[in-house]
């Protein structure tokens, strides 16, 4: 089932925790490399929700069809990152980060240059192609740069650049989209793409992966190997110990993979079902002024920065505990949002309380997913994670246009909120399944 090589661990002294092997430093600098990674790819990705208005005027479209570009950018990632993740298993996954962050520079200036529609939708599948690939690599490689019991930390820290996506990327954006232009908004994230490719091909440390031309300690390492279980075969003794360090054919952590993957799909519905198109829902639904779109999306990512670090702080031994709290009060907040639009103080107040509870969400899910799946899966897990994740997006954003058109705006976040119950109930489920198959 696997389509992409799971990475190995590097030699002694990469701090991963392999036996025999000492610890080294945490790797702070490579993993903000990574972080500034997700920023901008994130950014890339949802910065057509802050500019939908002005892009809807340009292009001559509706707004359901500019929220579309989100869609076309997310099912791009389903559809492709497993063919590319499996033709490019054998690259070095360092200069793949830095070749999918050259590409997605290429895709925001084709965006930005669209002289119509159907050009810009070009663009952004090209950007997903790129979006897809990168997340199928930088979801392990975070993992794989620290030992295991750090990978929460390691995860909180990476995902911590697509939360200040939303905190500083897309606010200010938006800001210079509606000062400037939304087409040199474009223009200026391509040229921070190019900046980033040179901040990770400079600070983020490599890793090898299974696939990818083997060192000469990792072949000494495998010969070694070969010939101990040829020592061991000719004593009778060790045949069973030899059986029962035998991987097995099909990993026994997949079906809860799965199972976080199909929650995380959910609640990613949930959320773009709503969020695609918040500015038009703050414009219309709230009554608040354009130019204040821009400081509101900022104070939602100001809070969803305050839910991350509780989720790696608060929640972050207890996983289970934050998906239940953050699910409920994202749900309760949007409620509280749509039942009190018209009153400015209650409904902002529900708005940033949304942005805190969802911001615990994605590392929560990220993280229970990588210390559930075992080593030799990880990439495999991760790939799932980034398809069922973008479908969700592309379905939110796709289920939120169906609706805008035809009941209106005023059914997107009831929709938001039943969706967002179910995937608290099968959060439920799925613990206690989980832990009676522990007992």
């Amino acid at each position: 089932m696997s389509f992409t090589a799971p990475i190995t661990l590097p030699p002694l002294g990469d701090g991963q925790g392999r036996p025999g092997s000492t610890p080294g430093p945490f790797p702070w600098v490579g993993l903000i490399a990574l972080a500034a990674a997700v920023f901008l790819s994130v950014t890339s990705e949802m910065l057509p929700t802050g500019l939908l208005p002005d892009m809807s005027r340009s292009l001559g479209v509706s707004e359901a069809q500019v929220g579309l570009l989100v869609s076309w950018f997310a099912f791009t990632v389903v559809l492709t990152s497993t063919s590319l993740a499996h033709l490019t298993r054998r690259l070095p996954r360092h200069g793949l980060i830095v070749l999918v962050l050259v590409v997605l520079a290429v895709s925001n200036v084709l965006t930005a240059v669209a002289p119509n529609y159907a050009f810009m939708v070009g663009g952004r599948i090209l950007g997903g192609m790129a979006h897809g690939l990168f997340w199928a690599v930088v979801g392990a490689y975070a993992a794989h740069l620290v030992p295991r019991e750090q990978i929460g930390r390691a995860v909180a820290i990476t995902v911590s650049g697509g939360t200040l996506a939303f905190v500083l990327g897309v606010p200010l954006a938006t800001a210079a989209g509606h000062l400037l232009g939304w087409r040199l908004s474009f223009i200026a994230l391509a040229v921070l793409m190019l900046l980033g490719a040179v901040v990770v091909w400079r600070f983020l440390p490599h890793v090898s992966h299974y696939g990818a031309r083997r060192t000469d300690a990792e072949a000494t390492e495998a010969t070694e190997a070969a010939e101990a279980a040829a020592l061991a075969a000719a004593e009778p003794a060790a045949v069973p110990a030899l059986e029962t360090a035998a991987e097995p054919r099909r990993d026994p952590t997949m079906p809860a993979v799965i199972l976080l993957c199909s929650i995380t799909a959910l609640t990613m519905v949930g959320h773009y079902t709503f969020y695609t198109y918040i500015a038009p829902f703050l414009i219309d639904g709230m009554g608040v002024d354009g130019a204040a779109v821009a400081p509101l999306l900022f104070a939602y990512g100001i809070a969803g920065a305050v839910g991350l670090v509780l989720s790696g702080t608060v929640f972050g031994p207890r996983p289970q505990l934050g998906l239940v709290i953050g699910i409920a009060v994202s749900a309760i907040s949007v409620s509280v949002l749509a039942l009190f639009a018209s009153t400015l103080p209650v409904a902002i107040g529900a708005f940033v309380l949304w942005g805190l509870a969802f911001g615990t969400l994605p590392p929560l899910l990220q993280t229970r997913l990588l210390r559930t799946a075992s080593r030799r899966i990880r990439d495999t897990a991760s790939a799932i994670y980034t398809t069922a994740f973008n479908a969700g997006i592309g379905g939110g954003a796709l289920l939120g246009a169906a609706l805008l058109n035809t009941v209106g705006m005023p059914a997107v976040p009831l929709a938001y909120i039943g969706i967002l119950s179910l995937a608290f109930v099968l959060v439920i489920v799925s613990h206690a399944v989980t832990c009676r198959r522990a007992v």
